[in-house]
């Protein structure tokens, strides 16, 4: 089958959508689907206000509609709301072509985080028109499934959609000595105020803190706590070694759809400390290395009494193939499945 996604985020740009697209391609491409992507890279782009990792494409009409004329898929996903796939969007509902799209990222909850004199009701109810003229709606789990019912968007179009964590270096992580005391706790993600890495900061925990990363508030937070060591970003084999090589993953967040780290973490055995939202909650619940709680201190604590072989065994449960067969069993023309 020849698939088409229109996203406004891919690479360079490093994060959870930008994973979750790529990681689902591949294991399409292994199993002879054709894959084609229409990405930023394709526009001229401007940086996005307060983001500027995410760059906005801005000729992106007529474009868009003549490059999915020219690929001529069998089935079309709108992975983001962003210019590219309300384009990609415009031009399938004026031609009648069916779409799906799929829901990553809280962005009414941002928004309120980085412009709160707007009101969050116009994001949400944006958000809901966005989505509910798609076939099918993919989200993350089903905590998001509950909370995007009651911002509009239609329960009976909605599929959850998993996430993987078994790529590149997570597959075999090499640990190295980390010249730190312990306990070593790690950050890994976006240093922004959406990810609330701040509680982690706070948190009065012995041993050393690592946060790896980039964003907005870096070198905010750098002069703010000083004791903490802040190595920038790190990728593939590099950030492995470092998240196989501490005690601890400290996830702040409380905005995150999934949290695809969380999976990377449990790969390379190391156990997860985070709040009993959205994401951790629908990974954890129910499992014996469940360290949730709503005081993240505590739940650090409990992370830290976690045996590494059950987050290995565990984190099995998580894979991109499960990923890409959700996904191509939803986008399929012809397909009868309407949840996982």
């Amino acid at each position: 089958m020849k698939i088409l996604i229109a996203t406004d985020a891919y690479f360079p740009q490093v994060n959870g959508v930008v994973r979750t697209l790529h990681e689902t391609g591949q294991v399409l491409k292994e199993q002879g689907h054709l894959v084609e992507y229409i990405t930023p890279d394709l526009f001229l782009t401007f940086p996005m206000p307060k983001y500027n990792e995410i760059r906005l494409s801005i000729n992106v009409w007529p474009r868009v509609g003549n490059l999915i004329e020219k690929i001529k898929p069998d089935a079309i996903h709108i992975a983001t709301e962003g210019p590219i796939g309300t384009m990609a969007r415009r031009y399938c509902i004026k031609n009648n072509l069916k779409f799906t799209t799929s829901f990553h990222t809280r962005f009414d909850k941002y928004l309120k985080l980085y412009f709160p004199i707007i009101p969050s009701k116009w994001a949400e109810k944006f958000l809901a028109k966005f989505h509910n003229k798609a076939e099918r709606i993919l989200v993350t789990t089903e905590s998001m499934r509950n909370e995007l019912i009651d911002i509009g968007i239609d329960n009976k179009k909605m599929v959850t959609w998993t996430r993987g964590g078994n790529h590149g270096a997570f597959k075999n992580p090499k640990k190295i000595d980390l010249p730190h005391k312990r306990p070593i706790w790690i950050y890994v993600g976006r240093v922004a105020v959406e990810k609330n890495i701040r509680a982690f900061l706070e948190c009065d925990l012995e041993g050393t803190k690592l946060i790896i990363g980039k964003g907005p508030d870096l070198k905010k937070l750098k002069k703010e706590f000083p004791r903490d060591i802040f190595l920038g970003e790190k990728t593939n084999g590099e950030l492995a070694s470092h998240f196989a090589s501490a005690d601890v993953f400290v996830f702040p967040s409380k905005t995150d759809t999934f949290g695809i780290v969380v999976c990377e973490s449990l790969n390379c055995g190391t156990p997860v400390a985070a709040y009993p939202v959205p994401g951790p909650k629908d990974i954890f619940e129910g499992s014996k290395i469940n360290c949730l709680d709503n005081d993240l201190k505590i739940s650090a604590h409990k992370a830290l009494k976690v045996n590494r072989g059950d987050c290995l065994e565990f984190a099995k449960k998580f894979t991109w193939e499960e990923t890409a067969r959700i996904f191509y069993n939803n986008i399929s023309p012809n397909s009868k499945e309407i949840n996982s």
